[in-house]
């Protein structure tokens, strides 16, 4: 079904694989290098049209457009404000499709809207209300376009079955691009995904996801890369089910994705009218890639990624056959996302030998397309869902595609059969919409199924859980009243409804600026809009108490800060941050602010071991071996352990909320993303590298850490930093920096982004 290659291979007129230089000589008639045919890729070219730096070894990216939802475009536009910014220099489009229900706790979700209705008309933006469209929808129908790039603040910013090249990153990187600046990456890696074969029917485009990343998450096989789409089994696949894949691929933690294009992508845009974006891309006559993924869509089945991660995926009929065994495997690893903290199990699922689901979600980015509708609608007419504890939801991802539903008939046949249908929306994405019961167990079409992603609330001892299916499956197991089914069990027969794109639902409601900014305008802000405190420059000598150990072997940002609930605090960096690892280490917050009164004292020209008094040991420690150490040339923060932190949503918040109260560090055997680590040092956190075991660290949580001379290693490009443990000797330990750019440096040495730019 699915084949990683172990090396690097040669693409040869977009078709035909080939493992060495000499067979693609042999083959072509041609002498072609690796380096001239590494630079056959769709990827390198698009790369290098949007690289400003000369050098394609250190790229310099701005981007063409840019995309932020309403958890996001708040903290972002305040910190380009507290950055200079006097307009946006390209496109940048602010829609409300996370922070859309009602205020729980934080800021009144309205306020947020017209902080961004108001902030796109000062600044020349674009603005689309609430309900209207889910992010990337709006991007696809009316952003994308062939070669061109595309920056957005939400993790799956990917639009490269569009010939559109979209990376997701945290906010600050787009604060670089509002201020003119560039997006600095080393040249990446580009791993072809060849599609072979055609998808039977009643499989869909998050089945062939789902089996794409099950091959190559847990092998980090395309972290970081960019994933080529290649192959004849390309133009088998519809725009919609092309997309469907696409959006996935972010959950293979690759950096960016494209896809060859033809009539069929052309089609999308002259539906959109839209015609003049699209562009033929294809690779060259010798292609080299750095890997391959081969994958044959006949073979592929419907698939269900169990909880708590998309990777843990098993075929549907796999689950069925085993059943007992597959949740009792499922629960061993919840415990591990869990701690431990309320007791879970799955096997009072299984009613009569049958996996019963008490919940289907159609929704978002990945399933609120018009075919996957379309098709689930196809398969539940003449069906009912039942009147027991099974519930069935659909959200169309933007109300063209919710319009067009409805003058099709599609609508009709799912409400019929007891579906609710709901306006555009990632609530179900984010644990924000649809909370399931305790106990409960939910199957969706989206993204992620991360522990806490459907809403449930651990702290509370309420816990439940997701699977991911495709949007056809979904509806099988609904028209089977709940019980697990796979779409390819149904006798179906496929309407095909033609899709029909009506502009005037966007002309009519979506202010667009046209780029004019009108500085007149006055920024209506809410009473819970706060500004970014106050951060202090990296000091000479720093010293670092552990407040949080984290041994999971991957911590995604959901644990670093949760999603869902805290939506309606991002636009208050403090109150949001009282909400940092709440659901991974409920006391970390306690123990950063205690540390943090030892920052504050110092930067009040008080003595810090008045305000934190075993700093008066610590200090003493040092200075015996260190005595020009004073409180004059030394910063005292927080940091935590994690084995591999970042993993998941952009969000800037895992890294900003640890900044803000008082963290200046993490230290991890290896970041799970680039955008995490570009994150901590966009906050001004170092991104320190320990090469010990987990299991064996020669520091712990409550440990005390002494930097000296950190600033220096910084600004000297050193490659390792010499560190201390403090007890009652001091204890050298080594810490790394990694790889980074001299802004990267600068960043870090002034204390965050905001100040890299007021000098």
């Amino acid at each position: 079904m699915i084949k990683l290659y172990d090396n690097g291979v040669y693409l040869l007129n977009g078709t035909e694989i080939v493992e060495s230089p000499e067979e693609a000589k042999a083959r072509t008639g041609k002498e072609v290098s690796r380096e001239e045919a590494a630079q056959q890729t769709m990827a390198y070219n698009i790369l290098k049209e949007h690289n400003t730096s000369g050098n394609m070894e250190r790229l310099q990216i701005k981007f063409d457009k840019l995309t932020s939802h309403d958890i996001t475009f708040v903290g972002i536009i305040q910190t380009a404000r507290a950055s200079g910014l006097e307009k946006f220099p390209i496109p940048y489009v602010l829609t409300n499709c996370h922070n859309s229900l009602c205020a729980v706790g934080g800021t009144i979700n309205e306020d947020d809207h017209m902080f961004g209705l108001t902030c796109a008309k000062k600044y020349g933006g674009v603005y689309v209300p609430p309900h209207q469209a889910v992010i990337h929808q709006y991007a696809r129908e009316m952003l994308a376009g062939g070669g061109k790039m595309i920056l957005g603040s939400d993790s799956h910013t990917r639009y490269g079955a569009l010939g559109t090249m979209a990376m997701g990153e945290g906010g600050p990187e787009l604060v670089k691009q509002l201020l003119n600046k560039t997006y600095d990456i080393k040249m990446p890696q580009v791993i072809g995904i060849y599609l072979d074969g055609e998808p039977m029917k009643g499989v869909g485009p998050q089945d062939v996801a789902l089996a794409i990343i099950g091959a190559t998450f847990g092998n980090g096989y395309v972290n970081n890369k960019v994933m080529e789409f290649v192959g004849p089994g390309v133009e088998k696949l519809s725009a919609d089910f092309r997309i469907g894949i696409d959006v996935m691929t972010t959950e293979t933690t690759c950096l960016s994705s494209i896809w060859k294009t033809d009539e069929k992508i052309r089609e999308f845009y002259e539906i959109h009218g839209r015609e003049g974006d699209y562009k033929e891309l294809n690779p060259g006559a010798v292609t080299y890639y750095d890997g391959m993924v081969y994958v044959n869509l006949s073979e592929i089945r419907p698939m269900i990624a169990m909880p708590f991660h998309p990777s843990n995926v098993y075929t549907i009929d796999e689950v069925n056959a085993n059943l007992a065994d597959v949740l009792h495997d499922v629960e061993k690893k919840a415990q591990v996302s869990l701690d431990g903290a309320v007791e879970y199990s799955l096997q009072d699922k299984i009613v009569n030998g049958k996996l019963y689901v008490d919940q289907g979600i159609i929704a978002g980015c990945a399933g609120g397309g018009f075919e996957n509708i379309c098709a689930a609608a196809d398969i539940i007419r003449g069906h009912y869902i039942g009147a027991d504890e099974f519930t069935f939801s659909v959200y169309p991802a933007s109300t063209p595609i919710y319009m067009e539903l409805v003058k099709n008939g599609a609508i009709a046949d799912l409400m019929e059969a007891g579906t609710i249908v709901k306006t555009a929306f990632c609530g179900p994405c984010f644990g924000a919409g649809d909370t399931p019961a305790n106990n409960a167990f939910s199957i969706r079409h989206s993204t992620r199924n991360f522990p806490n992603r459907e809403g449930s609330k651990l702290q509370s001892g309420q816990i439940a859980s997701v699977a991911l299916m495709d949007a056809r499956s979904i509806a099988a197991t609904a028209a089977n009243k709940g019980f697990l089914t796979p779409a390819t069990d149904m006798d179906v027969e496929y309407k095909g409804r033609t899709y029909h794109f009506d502009q005037n639902i966007y002309a009519n409601r979506v202010f667009d600026s046209k780029g004019v900014a009108d500085p007149g305008v006055e920024i209506k802000f809410g009473p819970n809009i706060k500004d970014w405190p106050q951060m202090p420059a990296l000091p000479e000598n720093l010293i670092l108490k552990v407040v949080s150990e984290i041994h999971d072997p991957v911590t995604t940002t959901d644990e670093l800060i949760p999603s869902g609930e805290t939506s309606s605090y991002r636009s208050n960096p403090l109150g949001l941050a009282e909400f940092a690892l709440s659901r991974k280490d409920p006391a970390y917050v306690g123990r950063a602010k205690e540390v943090q009164k030892a920052q504050k004292a110092l930067e009040a020209g008080e003595d810090p071991t008045e305000a934190l008094t075993e700093l008066k040991m610590v200090l003493s420690k040092i200075t015996a071996e260190y005595p020009e150490v004073n409180t004059g040339n030394i910063g005292v923060g927080s940091t935590i352990f994690a084995v591999k932190p970042g993993d998941g949503s952009a969000r800037e918040q895992a890294a900003s909320c640890q900044k803000v109260l008082g963290g200046w560090a993490n230290i991890a055997n290896e970041y799970a993303t680039k955008r995490y680590r570009s994150n901590l040092i966009n906050w001004g956190m170092l991104p320190f590298i320990t090469e010990e075991n987990d299991q064996a660290l020669s520091f712990k949580n409550g440990d005390y850490l002494f930097v000296p001379e950190i600033r220096k290693a910084v600004e000297e490009k050193a490659s390792e930093v010499k560190a201390y443990l403090v007890g009652e000797s001091l204890k050298e330990i080594s810490l790394k920096l990694g790889d980074m750019t001299d802004a990267e440096r600068e960043i870090i040495c002034k204390g965050c982004l905001i100040n890299y730019y007021r000098g």
